[in-house]
């Protein structure tokens, strides 16, 4: 069925055919084809742009075009027939939709008058070296460094009073139980903005970052993202937020593996690891 929807495209002026981007696609939507990177099929890909940090040209690029649906069953079997892993969870083409934006590109809730009470905004107070020291022995797990609530970035008012000259960390959804000393080492102030750049609207996320970027005079933003193809695009998201939002934010990138450790030189390059307080 034919639907306007989000695909990626080849600017075939652009593509040196490097391949980087047939390696970053999950789905394995793209394939070199005479030296140039090219859509295998419409039903391939899902329009996350996932494989968008993996070009060195910016040669990719997503746009809404009348396109057949994505069919995670067929992307399966392309996968099977490929020798290639296939995904556990497939996306639902219905997750694709953008959610409805309402003022500053928040999305409307659809419960009840008052709204969803995970959109409450809070400033939380991490505790102190003293009051850490006095938690209970049994309480092992050590005292919270969160700083902020909602957390999630769909979630997050860009007006929200905690993201005033914040040190952003965006963050993986699959970081945080697969990274040990992640509340430790990596909250510590910093406001913690989580998404996942492979299910979720990257276009959205784009918009709702580049926003808050507009809005708050952000010192630096630190994305830290794992070390999987399709988690790559937390890095694209950010940058471009930054140039769509005009500034010169600094941003700097950690990947975690899927063992539990900090990469030693992830997308950002050699030295690309920031200092935490701490």
């Amino acid at each position: 069925m034919r639907a306007t929807r989000k695909l990626i495209t080849v600017d075939e002026d652009l593509c040196n055919g490097c391949g980087n981007c047939v390696t970053g696609c999950a789905e394995g939507a793209l394939a070199i084809i005479d030296g140039k990177a090219r859509l295998v099929n419409e039903i391939f890909c899902d329009g996350l742009g996932a494989c968008l940090g993996q070009c060195p040209t910016g040669a990719l690029k997503i746009v809404e075009v009348e396109a057949e649906d994505f069919d995670p069953a067929a992307v399966a079997q392309l996968l099977k027939s490929q020798g290639r892993q296939v995904p556990d969870h497939m996306p639902d083409p219905g997750s694709l939709r953008l959610h409805p934006k309402g003022v500053g590109g928040q999305a409307q809730s659809s419960g009840p008058a008052g709204g969803c009470p995970s959109r409450q905004v809070m400033s939380l107070k991490p505790q102190t070296p003293c009051q850490q020291a006095n938690v209970p022995a049994s309480q092992s797990g050590g005292a919270s460094n969160l700083s902020h609530w909602p957390i999630q970035l769909r979630l997050v008012p860009p007006a929200a009073p905690f993201l005033k000259n914040a040190r952003l960390l965006l963050a993986a959804d699959c970081v945080p139980p697969s990274y040990p000393d992640f509340n430790a080492k990596l909250l510590p102030g910093r406001v913690l903005l989580l998404g996942c750049p492979k299910f979720d609207d990257a276009a959205s996320y784009i918009d709702k970052l580049a926003d808050i970027l507009r809005e708050n005079a952000i010192r630096d933003v630190t994305v830290v993202q794992m070390e999987v193809p399709c988690c790559n695009g937390m890095t694209a998201i950010a940058l471009r937020a930054a140039q769509a939002a005009g500034v010169g934010v600094p941003i700097e990138t950690i990947v975690i593996t899927r063992d539990g450790y900090v990469q030693a030189d992830g997308p950002a390059g050699p030295g690309g690891l920031p200092r935490f307080a701490g």
